[in-house]
């Protein structure tokens, strides 16, 4: 399993190895001791899958307090994404900074986002199916968002404002600077 530290080293980038033959392939998405050797040691209570329909989808960024606090280790199994983390964490030299990664049912890779960051993705095709293993099981009273297109962040989408496709709750959201505060080193 191959693993590589972001330039926010606490989100990792992880691909398993395919082995294919004129079958198809195998591969073992997740091992616990191949994740602990890559850094990441929480256990996991909780599995989602999303299907997005259309291209320019985004969902987040989105988060949950404490104590429900969530890490998510997240990869696109249909299409693909672009998928996006923030650091949160008041007290972190990289506070306020985000890391991206290209998640598709290509390229096989995982994307690590420890509890304390922001976490949302935008579909890079039609029909793109996400999955992501939670250190935390859903709480509604603890989720919170921030406005994914924030000017304090100024992420890079790879989708114009008006081709964006929102959620309601996920157009209403504030700016980063309402999540000053949710979380701490």
């Amino acid at each position: 399993m191959k693993a590589e530290r972001l330039a926010i080293p606490d989100v990792i980038l992880v691909t398993p190895p395919r082995f294919g033959d004129n079958r198809g392939f195998f591969s073992e998405t997740y091992n616990i001791n191949h994740m602990k050797n890559a850094g990441i040691t929480q256990p996991f209570v909780q599995d989602n899958q999303s299907l997005s329909r259309q291209k320019g989808v985004i969902r987040g960024l989105h988060c949950q307090l404490a104590p429900h606090e969530q890490g998510k280790l997240v990869r696109c199994t249909k299409g693909a994404i672009w998928d996006v983390a923030v650091d949160a964490r008041v007290g972190s030299p990289t506070y306020g900074k985000w890391v991206s990664a290209e998640l598709s049912e290509e390229n096989w890779s995982q994307l690590w986002v420890p509890p304390g960051f922001l976490h949302g993705f935008c579909t890079l095709t039609e029909d793109a199916e996400v999955q992501y293993k939670c250190t935390g099981l859903y709480d509604k009273a603890s989720e919170r968002a921030v406005i994914w297109n924030s000017a304090e962040l100024a992420i890079d989408w790879p989708v114009k404002a008006e081709d964006a496709v929102l959620s309601e709750k996920d157009l209403l959201a504030p700016e980063f600077s309402a999540a000053k505060g949710w979380f701490h080193i």
